[in-house]
């Protein structure tokens, strides 16, 4: 919740009419605010409806540009809709421009959220290690 209020007020500081600002904004802003995470054309859409369809999606989005993929992520038991899913664009302006005009409006009956796409961590790179059991005793005992 603080990373989306932070990174709207950091969107509404660098719309900023006055130049000096924005470039002071765009100085100071995170590695992670800024658009340049590897996936800038592939937006997160959240709070899908369970009847959205990988159809209706790309239709919904198909106004901003050319959708290459509209992709709603299932469980893998129930085959049902997790809420979430991602649309993929051909270039950065159409994804801005859908993020923009999509965000908070209604799809098949519920509110969605749009958002740019973040990259998946890879498991090594978090530094977590994956449980396998109990540890090993030390010693002879």
């Amino acid at each position: 919740m603080a990373m989306a209020a932070l990174r709207e007020a950091s969107r509404r500081l660098a719309s900023t009419r006055n130049p000096a600002v924005a470039i002071a904004v765009t100085a100071t802003r995170p590695l992670l605010l800024t658009h340049s995470r590897g996936i800038t054309h592939k937006l997160f859409i959240g709070g899908l409806s369970q009847f959205a369809t990988e159809d209706s999606l790309s239709e919904a989005f198909a106004r901003y540009g050319q959708v290459l993929e509209a992709t709603i992520v299932t469980d893998k038991m129930t085959s049902r809709s997790k809420g979430f899913g991602f649309v993929k664009f051909a270039s950065e302006e159409e994804a801005n421009k859908a993020r923009e005009d999509m965000n908070g409006k209604v799809l098949n009956g519920r509110v969605i959220y749009v958002d740019i796409a973040k990259t998946k961590q890879d498991r090594a790179a978090d530094g977590v290690p994956i449980a396998r059991g109990p540890p090993k005793p030390i010693g002879d005992n």
